[in-house]
């Protein structure tokens, strides 16, 4: 008998939680052969990576996965045999007692926050609050072995090693969504929370001697990039040129179709979670921006990752990327770290590629779920 999961996930940072209890609900009905709720409550974010769904409706089905929208006023539902409360999200009250009304109670699972901090290995798995004799365990994404790995669906890391080797495929995607960059010019993409740090990069872009592509999907990003062209507005579809520097807007994509874009670029700035993670399968140079928490404690994970990722890098490449990363993640000055990462490209290039494979060892997030639960039964 297939085993009933119910996700539950409240939309706080516009699309990285959707986007990653989305990918997860999928990975769990197409690979692993589970039922899956997954309940959202806010479904206008959703419907942006997902234009099929009814944001009125209360139930429906997508990709196999049966989407509820989670009420206010919340109705008696039975429990699942697997809950996950994505990103700490309080369950509903009702929802707890049935959980604790169940023959078998089901195994509850926080799935937390991405981080590369030490601690998360020792707290992987680790029983947390009981509620009425329900056990709540910790349940950490990660990239050390010990952690729950990432989102990875089979064959992901093949799929993108074949389109990144078929220019025609490539070409036929960009042109797809409108996108004819000039011959030999970078093709980047920028998908940013707002940063004031962004007007000194997109200057020295611009003052380049090699012509960039930028790519801006829309976001919280777009309002600063509109400043720096000086123009009264930005929508999807326009492109604004400056010197070397050619910046060009695309409406929100599903998320297969941001996974090729991502592959389709040599260097992409993400941001939050999702993209974060989907950027490091692509196999290319990144720049991240973390989601910005009080009293700075984003910086510790900032340079938790950083600590990690650039362990195998030459000294004077792994001071270029943190340099640039940091200055990114405080609204720094752009223009020098920019041009000493170019110094240390093809290190940086390779290094990502290496990343990509050795993160790709590892058990996925969706299996080390369902490994979790086989063996918890």
């Amino acid at each position: 008998m297939k085993a009933r999961w119910d996700i539950f996930c409240s939309v706080v940072d516009n699309y990285g939680d959707i986007g990653v209890t989305w990918r997860l609900a999928r990975q769990l009905v197409v690979e692993h052969h589970c039922e899956v709720r997954l309940w959202v409550d806010d479904l206008r974010a959703f419907e942006r990576m997902c234009p099929e769904v009814d944001v009125q409706a209360t139930q429906q089905w997508q990709d196999g996965v049966e989407v509820r929208h989670w009420p206010a006023e919340w109705s008696a539902t039975p429990a699942a045999d697997v809950v996950i409360a994505a990103f700490a999200c309080q369950l509903p009250p009702d929802y707890m007692e049935a959980m604790a009304a169940r023959e078998r109670t089901p195994l509850w699972m926080n799935l937390d926050y991405l981080s590369a901090e030490d601690w998360v290995v020792g707290c992987h798995r680790l029983p947390s609050v009981k509620f009425k004799g329900v056990q709540k365990y910790f349940f950490f994404p990660g990239f050390r072995a010990g952690t729950g790995g990432l989102l990875r669906e089979a064959g992901l890391i093949e799929q993108r090693q074949a389109f990144q080797a078929d220019a025609a495929a490539q070409r036929q995607f960009l042109q797809g969504l409108g996108v004819f960059p000039a011959a030999g010019a970078r093709l980047f993409s920028l998908f940013a929370y707002e940063n004031a740090g962004l007007a000194g990069w997109l200057d020295t872009l611009s003052t380049d001697g090699r012509a960039t592509h930028l790519l801006v999907p829309e976001g919280r990003i777009l309002g600063d990039v509109q400043r720096w062209l000086g123009v009264t507005a930005l929508a999807a579809g326009d492109v604004h040129q400056r010197d070397a520097l050619t910046v060009q807007v695309l409406p929100f994509v599903r998320q297969a179709h941001y996974d090729h874009l991502l592959w389709c670029c040599d260097f992409n700035a993400v941001r939050g979670e999702d993209s974060f993670v989907r950027a490091q399968w692509a196999g290319r140079p990144l720049l991240w921006h973390i989601y910005r928490q009080d009293e700075d404690i984003h910086l510790d994970k900032l340079d938790a990752f950083l600590a990690l990722y650039t362990k195998d890098l030459s000294p004077a490449a792994s001071a270029a990327l943190v340099t640039l990363w940091q200055a990114w993640n405080t609204e720094g000055e752009m223009a020098q770290p920019w041009k000493l990462l170019l110094e240390h490209w093809p290190e940086v290039s390779q290094h990502a590629q290496r990343w990509c494979l050795e993160q790709a060892l590892q058990a996925d997030l969706a299996t080390a779920l369902v490994q979790f639960y086989e063996s918890w039964i």
